[in-house]
């Protein structure tokens, strides 16, 4: 098969998705050993994720950390490569480029990186990091269009021209993830992934960064994907969101629908962790404290990961049986939101009752670990 063959195949039927990902997994090996390296196990960073992000939309990933949403935002753009599973961007199947292929392809699709001071150069200045992507891709024509260029982008992000002779150190931590920003759009992408693009700065500098990224998205009709933690500014950017649980998508909806109606028990505990404003609000709204700490990647729970945290665990299929992210059919639910829970009708419905979870460390493995697994327990479980 040649070059130009493998560019072109697997278009996506749906012309208005740029992005589409089936059954991805990026699985990093543990290894000992003195003389010769010996693979013991796994982490599980993504185990098994699809979704797909429309053209010109922002697409919001949530989750606590160590959930796996950088790992997935960082193998969509091949910079991890995965262990199974096709990443189709604009029809073309990135997790199998190579090389010159994949080299070409990454003009269309860039990151900002969650800490600006550590992804610049402080030996190279804004001009200097600015051309060095337009050069790669050959968009460094001749010096006046690139000059204008230049002035162009710092313009786009609200920065004057002068600080195309600076260095980073030279600049607040808002304007070097502006100047971030300008480099992602040097060379004319079409998806940009923005890995926790304001978790570093000050509040009123995220609402600046935010406000700006809605403001590029509108003028160059870019697609984002979002990676955050932080609930409020996922709500206030995203038009659609997935939540992430220990390498797996549990939950995806319209922002506004997933804010108003979460029905994964896990969604449920983050929203209701967001304070209200509002005092009575607060004392009658739903409080779920969930207990324990997130299982280790490395030694997932089987069936549901969730199900060692979960208040409303069933003593049947929640344990051995993992869910499909599905669409469920619920008054007041679109048809584009979907849930991984065997048991989300029956929840919503008030079918069934909240329990409380007690917590134990429990010492069998899963996953094909052995019960003296070397990496600690594998989640915690209930009593009784």
């Amino acid at each position: 098969m040649t070059e130009q063959e493998t560019v072109e195949r697997d278009a996506p039927v749906d012309d208005d998705v740029l992005v589409e990902v089936r059954g991805l997994k990026v699985h990093f090996p543990i290894r000992r050993g003195v003389v010769f390296d010996k693979t013991v196990g796994h982490v599980y960073a993504v185990d098994g994720v699809d979704l797909q992000i429309r053209r010109g939309e922002t697409y919001g990933l949530v989750g606590e950390s160590g959930c796996g949403k950088s790992t997935l935002g960082r193998a969509l753009l091949h910079l991890e490569t995965p262990t199974e599973g096709t990443v189709l961007i604009d029809g073309v199947d990135v997790a199998s480029l190579k090389g010159e292929v994949l080299r070409r392809k990454r003009q269309d699709m860039q990151m900002v990186f969650q800490d600006p001071m550590s992804s610049l150069d402080p030996r190279q200045s804004v001009e200097s990091l600015l051309v060095e992507g337009m050069r790669a891709h050959g968009l460094d024509q001749d010096q006046a269009t690139t000059s204008a260029r230049l002035k162009e982008l710092l313009s786009a992000v609200g920065l004057p021209p002068a600080a195309l002779t600076k260095y980073p150190h030279e600049f607040s931590g808002g304007q070097r993830q502006r100047i971030g920003i300008a480099r992602a759009l040097s060379v004319n992408p079409k998806l940009i992934v923005a890995d926790e693009p304001v978790s570093a700065l000050d509040v009123s500098v995220q609402a600046q960064v935010i406000n700006l990224l809605e403001e590029l998205q509108d003028e160059f009709g870019l697609t984002f994907l979002v990676v955050a933690h932080d609930l409020a500014v996922v709500r206030h950017i995203s038009d659609r969101i997935g939540v992430m649980y220990l390498g797996g998508l549990v939950e995806e909806s319209e922002a506004g629908e997933l804010y108003e109606t979460p029905l994964h028990p896990y969604t449920r505990a983050l929203m209701s962790a967001v304070p209200v404003p509002d005092p009575a609000v607060e004392d009658r709204r739903e409080q779920i404290l969930l207990t324990g700490d997130l299982p280790s990647p490395s030694n997932p729970p089987s069936g549901c990961r969730f199900h060692t945290r979960c208040p409303w665990r069933q003593p049947t299929r929640c344990d051995d049986e993992r869910p499909e992210l599905r669409v469920v059919e619920l008054p007041g639910v679109t048809p584009g939101h979907r849930v991984a829970c065997h048991w989300a009708e029956q929840i919503a419905a008030g079918e069934l009752e909240e329990h409380e979870v007690d917590a134990s460390f429990v010492q069998e493995g899963s996953q094909g670990s052995d019960s003296d697994s070397p990496f600690g327990a594998a989640s915690i479980t209930e009593l009784g």
